[in-house]
Protein backbone atom coordinates (compact mmCIF):
# COMPACT_ATOMS: atom_id res chain seq x y z
CA UNK A 1 0.00 0.00 0.00
CA UNK A 2 2.55 2.55 0.60
CA UNK A 3 4.31 2.02 -2.67
CA UNK A 4 0.99 2.54 -4.46
CA UNK A 5 1.06 5.53 -2.47
CA UNK A 6 4.35 6.53 -3.48
CA UNK A 7 3.76 6.43 -7.05
CA UNK A 8 0.22 8.52 -6.80
CA UNK A 9 1.97 11.30 -5.15
CA UNK A 10 4.55 10.94 -7.82
CA UNK A 11 2.55 11.07 -10.55
CA UNK A 12 0.21 13.78 -9.73
CA UNK A 13 3.40 15.83 -8.67
CA UNK A 14 4.89 14.93 -11.96
CA UNK A 15 1.42 15.67 -14.04
CA UNK A 16 1.09 19.42 -12.37
CA UNK A 17 5.24 19.93 -12.93
CA UNK A 18 4.75 18.58 -16.52
CA UNK A 19 1.79 20.85 -16.87
CA UNK A 20 3.61 24.04 -15.78
CA UNK A 21 6.60 23.12 -17.68
CA UNK A 22 4.65 22.54 -20.78
CA UNK A 23 2.93 25.77 -20.42
CA UNK A 24 5.97 27.41 -19.54
CA UNK A 25 5.53 29.97 -22.60
CA UNK A 26 1.73 30.67 -22.25
CA UNK A 27 2.09 31.41 -18.04
CA UNK A 28 5.65 34.01 -19.38
CA UNK A 29 3.54 35.87 -21.29
CA UNK A 30 0.72 36.35 -18.70
CA UNK A 31 3.00 36.78 -15.88
CA UNK A 32 4.91 39.71 -17.94
CA UNK A 33 1.60 41.17 -18.96
CA UNK A 34 0.90 41.42 -15.07
CA UNK A 35 4.52 42.57 -14.47
CA UNK A 36 3.87 45.27 -17.31
CA UNK A 37 0.62 46.48 -15.41
CA UNK A 38 1.11 46.18 -12.22
CA UNK A 39 1.98 49.55 -10.23
CA UNK A 40 4.18 47.98 -7.65
CA UNK A 41 6.56 46.77 -10.45
CA UNK A 42 7.67 50.17 -12.69
CA UNK A 43 11.02 49.17 -13.25
CA UNK A 44 9.76 46.10 -14.74
CA UNK A 45 7.68 48.24 -17.21
CA UNK A 46 10.49 49.54 -19.18
CA UNK A 47 12.90 46.58 -18.83
CA UNK A 48 14.04 44.87 -22.18
CA UNK A 49 11.16 42.50 -22.73
CA UNK A 50 13.26 39.76 -24.41
CA UNK A 51 15.15 39.75 -20.86
CA UNK A 52 12.21 39.68 -18.90
CA UNK A 53 10.92 37.15 -21.27
CA UNK A 54 14.15 34.44 -20.67
CA UNK A 55 14.12 35.06 -16.70
CA UNK A 56 10.45 34.45 -15.95
CA UNK A 57 10.70 31.47 -18.67
CA UNK A 58 13.85 30.19 -17.34
CA UNK A 59 11.81 29.43 -13.66
CA UNK A 60 9.16 28.25 -15.28
CA UNK A 61 10.54 26.01 -17.34
CA UNK A 62 12.83 24.41 -14.78
CA UNK A 63 10.15 23.95 -12.05
CA UNK A 64 10.92 20.82 -11.42
CA UNK A 65 14.24 20.66 -11.24
CA UNK A 66 14.03 23.80 -8.94
CA UNK A 67 11.56 22.10 -6.47
CA UNK A 68 13.29 18.55 -6.58
CA UNK A 69 14.76 17.15 -3.78
CA UNK A 70 18.36 16.97 -5.82
CA UNK A 71 18.09 20.62 -5.68
CA UNK A 72 20.07 21.70 -2.54
CA UNK A 73 18.94 24.65 -0.32
CA UNK A 74 22.57 25.91 -0.96
CA UNK A 75 22.22 25.85 -4.76
CA UNK A 76 19.09 28.15 -4.27
CA UNK A 77 20.82 30.52 -1.96
CA UNK A 78 23.75 30.50 -4.58
CA UNK A 79 21.25 31.50 -7.49
CA UNK A 80 19.39 33.99 -5.83
CA UNK A 81 21.74 35.90 -3.94
CA UNK A 82 23.45 36.14 -7.34
CA UNK A 83 19.93 37.51 -8.72
CA UNK A 84 19.41 40.03 -5.76
CA UNK A 85 22.74 41.25 -6.45
CA UNK A 86 22.65 41.76 -10.37
CA UNK A 87 18.77 43.43 -9.67
CA UNK A 88 19.98 46.16 -7.33
CA UNK A 89 22.77 46.76 -9.74
CA UNK A 90 19.90 46.82 -12.33
CA UNK A 91 18.28 49.55 -10.24
CA UNK A 92 15.44 47.78 -9.60
CA UNK A 93 13.69 48.68 -6.25
CA UNK A 94 13.80 45.19 -3.73
CA UNK A 95 9.82 45.90 -3.10
CA UNK A 96 9.90 45.26 -7.16
CA UNK A 97 12.17 42.01 -7.27
CA UNK A 98 9.64 40.74 -4.53
CA UNK A 99 6.78 41.39 -6.07
CA UNK A 100 7.56 40.09 -9.03
CA UNK A 101 8.18 36.16 -7.13
CA UNK A 102 5.26 36.51 -5.96
CA UNK A 103 3.37 37.51 -9.45
CA UNK A 104 5.19 34.51 -11.29
CA UNK A 105 4.15 31.95 -7.79
CA UNK A 106 0.84 33.49 -8.49
CA UNK A 107 0.50 32.33 -11.83
CA UNK A 108 1.64 29.21 -11.70
CA UNK A 109 -0.89 28.21 -9.21
CA UNK A 110 -3.78 30.28 -11.21
CA UNK A 111 -2.96 27.83 -14.26
CA UNK A 112 -2.73 24.64 -11.64
CA UNK A 113 -6.55 25.79 -10.58
CA UNK A 114 -7.72 26.43 -14.19
CA UNK A 115 -7.12 23.00 -15.53
CA UNK A 116 -9.20 21.71 -13.00
CA UNK A 117 -7.92 18.38 -12.87
CA UNK A 118 -7.64 17.79 -8.79
CA UNK A 119 -10.72 15.72 -9.23
CA UNK A 120 -10.63 13.38 -6.19
CA UNK A 121 -8.95 14.03 -1.80
CA UNK A 122 -5.74 11.69 -3.20
CA UNK A 123 -5.22 14.22 -5.97
CA UNK A 124 -5.77 17.12 -4.00
CA UNK A 125 -3.64 16.25 -1.24
CA UNK A 126 -0.89 15.21 -3.21
CA UNK A 127 -1.06 19.08 -5.14
CA UNK A 128 -1.11 20.30 -1.65
CA UNK A 129 2.00 18.41 -1.09
CA UNK A 130 3.70 20.01 -4.42
CA UNK A 131 2.61 23.53 -3.29
CA UNK A 132 4.43 23.00 -0.07
CA UNK A 133 7.38 22.08 -2.23
CA UNK A 134 6.96 24.92 -4.32
CA UNK A 135 5.92 27.62 -1.35
CA UNK A 136 8.92 26.56 0.13
CA UNK A 137 11.06 27.02 -2.90
CA UNK A 138 9.45 30.42 -3.80
CA UNK A 139 10.20 31.37 -0.03
CA UNK A 140 13.75 30.63 -0.61
CA UNK A 141 14.49 32.00 -3.53
CA UNK A 142 12.81 35.36 -1.60
CA UNK A 143 14.53 35.39 1.28
CA UNK A 144 17.96 34.28 -1.09
CA UNK A 145 17.14 37.47 -3.31
CA UNK A 146 16.92 39.88 -0.31
CA UNK A 147 20.15 38.96 1.10
CA UNK A 148 21.70 39.15 -2.43
CA UNK A 149 20.45 42.21 -2.67
CA UNK A 150 21.44 43.52 0.70
CA UNK A 151 24.96 42.58 0.26
CA UNK A 152 25.44 43.89 -3.37
CA UNK A 153 28.00 46.58 -3.69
Amino acid sequence: MESSKYFVHFTVSRKLVDLIESNADELTIRCINNLRDHPSTLTYQTYDENKLYRRVYRVYSQLGKWISRETSKEEIAAHYEALGAQRKKEGFKLSEVIQALVILRRHLWLKVLAEGFIDNVIELNQALALNNRVILFFDRAIHYAIKGYEEAD
